[in-house]
């Protein structure tokens, strides 16, 4: 499972089928994190929840 900001999409793509991995899960939050506040932080993981858990679950 890989959990990134949506501007590390292609990275996080290429070093999965790099590392022979190319199923591997990948839920994307949206960018910028670093100066995100503690608020905006919480935001961004209700915002993904839902994605989180359904590729956890699968």
């Amino acid at each position: 499972m890989v959990i990134a900001s949506h501007v590390f999409e292609d990275a996080a793509e290429k070093q999965a089928e790099a590392l022979g991995l190319p199923e591997v899960r990948r839920v994307f939050v949206p960018h910028p994190i670093q100066d995100a506040t503690d608020e905006e932080m919480r935001a961004k993981a209700d915002a993904i929840v839902e994605q989180l858990v359904a590729a956890l679950s699968n």
